[in-house]
């Protein structure tokens, strides 16, 4: 690194369980609403196994994934997840997981939005290692990491875009149509999150709500 260069933070890469995590963000989101504290909401979760977890292991993975992805949601936010619609909920989880790891956000803004506004739909597995290559001259920890993780990193991110209505079951881009609610709910934010998704901001609040 040259000297008097900043060192560079190292990714999260913990995103290696479920994929947008639809089911157990309705049932954690009330919840955080009553108690307002992530950390109760965490220990709740893990004693009674709220989110069905087949093991005591997979349980707590579970409850530190969503807790942890649905804290950078602002509180109104986390009330909109809470009466949203199923395509408002894929599109804040969505932008969660953008915001809580910096290589999925990285990525939508880079690589898929950037395909959507050069009007190239298709959307590859190449196209995410490519990426990550080019990251891991910045990330040394992306050359730690078994090829068997990355694979399964890259299938969650492939799996959270399909869910968010963002990417097809044949890989093609899908445009982002954000209700007013939460485009407005992502646009608050410096830099505005409309850059996670594969749309113009023209193209936002068309959708009823």
């Amino acid at each position: 690194m040259p000297k008097g260069t900043a060192p560079t933070s190292r990714y999260a890469l913990s995103f290696t369980s479920g994929a947008l995590l639809m089911r157990e963000a309705v049932i954690v989101a009330p919840m955080y609403l009553r108690e307002r504290d992530w950390s109760k909401v965490r220990a709740v979760i893990e004693q009674d196994n709220l989110l069905q977890a087949r093991t005591v292991a997979s349980g707590r993975r579970f409850a530190r994934e969503v807790t942890q992805r649905l804290a950078v949601l602002t509180d109104g936010e986390i009330e909109l997840l809470i009466d949203a619609t199923a395509a408002e909920r894929g599109h804040l989880l969505w932008a969660a997981a953008c915001r809580r790891y910096d290589l999925i956000g990285e990525f939508a803004e880079e690589v898929v939005r950037e395909r959507f506004l050069l009007l190239t739909s298709a959307l590859t597995y190449e196209d995410f290692d490519s990426f990550v290559r080019g990251k891991a001259l910045w990330h040394a920890e992306l050359t730690e990491v078994k090829d068997s993780t990355l694979r399964k990193l890259r299938s969650n991110v492939f799996l959270m875009l399909n869910e968010a209505g963002l990417l097809s079951d044949r890989g093609h881009l899908v445009q982002a149509v954000l209700s007013q609610r939460v485009a407005s709910a992502l646009s608050t934010r410096t830099p505005s999150d409309l850059r996670f998704f594969p749309t113009s901001d023209h193209d936002t609040g068309r959708a009823e709500r």
